[in-house]
């Protein structure tokens, strides 16, 4: 009896891997083995990435905050403690983006905080 391979299945592992790896340079793009390795390892770094993406904006929020509450006198620490005693809910993607964006707006929170 003729051993049995499941070519359907075993190509289209193959390709699914050649697909991913569509737009790479050299042989990572055509080669399957080099392929397979490549396109595994991007799939730990995009997994990675999507957690430090939080933490670097997280950064640029605060760094934001920081500068416009600066120009009012007050640090980042000191207004971010203010709001909390004054029980304004506003994260700091919202006051990033007022702070930007609607300096005025911004100015009246930090008057009402003061």
């Amino acid at each position: 009896m003729p051993r049995s391979v499941n070519a359907v299945a075993s190509k289209a592992r193959r390709k699914k891997i050649l697909k991913q790896a569509k737009g790479f340079y050299g042989k990572r793009k055509n080669v399957y083995t080099v392929a397979k390795n490549v396109v595994e390892k991007g799939m730990t770094y995009s997994y990675v990435g999507r957690k430090l993406k939080k933490r670097e904006y997280r950064r640029l929020w605060i760094a934001r905050i920081n500068a416009a509450v600066r120009e009012e006198g007050l640090t980042y620490s000191q207004f971010m403690n203010l709001l909390s005693k004054k029980e304004i809910g506003l994260d700091r993607k919202v006051l990033a983006d007022l702070a930007m964006n609607n300096p005025d707006s911004f100015k009246a929170i930090v008057a009402q905080v003061k």
